[in-house]
């Protein structure tokens, strides 16, 4: 016996909403293929249809920075989806639970901390040499 008519609905209603997603499909397709354009230019046989010639080397070189800054992004990603199973789980794990979401994160912080002292957060030039570079300019016409 089927399952739908065994739960006491009907299952015609599933059945021809399928025929009637089907038809659409392809109608659509249908309509598409002969209605569509069909062109010819001369770039169609190139890798990129624009018609832009390639100039050189998709292959650029990026600093290791870069690379850091996404695994760091993929670490801390994945060590947020943790934290939100164990927020989910929150009763039936009680304090054992809680506890060592604790460590966890406080494993992170450490984690953190010790980036942050290696300089891996370090995005951009050192401020205090800017600052100084700023306070050793000249300013002329400024009123006092």
């Amino acid at each position: 016996m089927d399952r739908l008519q065994a739960s006491g609905t009907p299952g015609w209603p599933f059945w021809v909403y399928t025929l009637l997603v089907f038809a659409l499909l392809t109608l659509i397709l249908s309509l598409s293929y002969f209605l569509g354009q069909r062109h010819r230019g001369g770039a169609s046989d190139q890798p990129y249809e624009s018609g832009i010639m390639e100039t050189g080397s998709a292959r650029l070189r990026f600093s290791a920075q870069f690379y850091l800054v996404a695994m760091m992004f993929v670490i801390f990603d994945i060590e947020v989806v943790f934290i939100v199973l164990w927020a989910l789980a929150f009763h039936e794990l009680g304090w054992p639970g809680y506890l060592g979401i604790c460590v966890f994160i406080g494993l992170l912080f450490a984690v953190l901390i010790y980036e942050w002292s290696v300089g891996a957060l370090d995005f951009g030039p050192d401020g205090k040499k800017i600052l100084k570079a700023y306070r050793k300019l000249p300013f002329k016409g400024t009123a006092t």
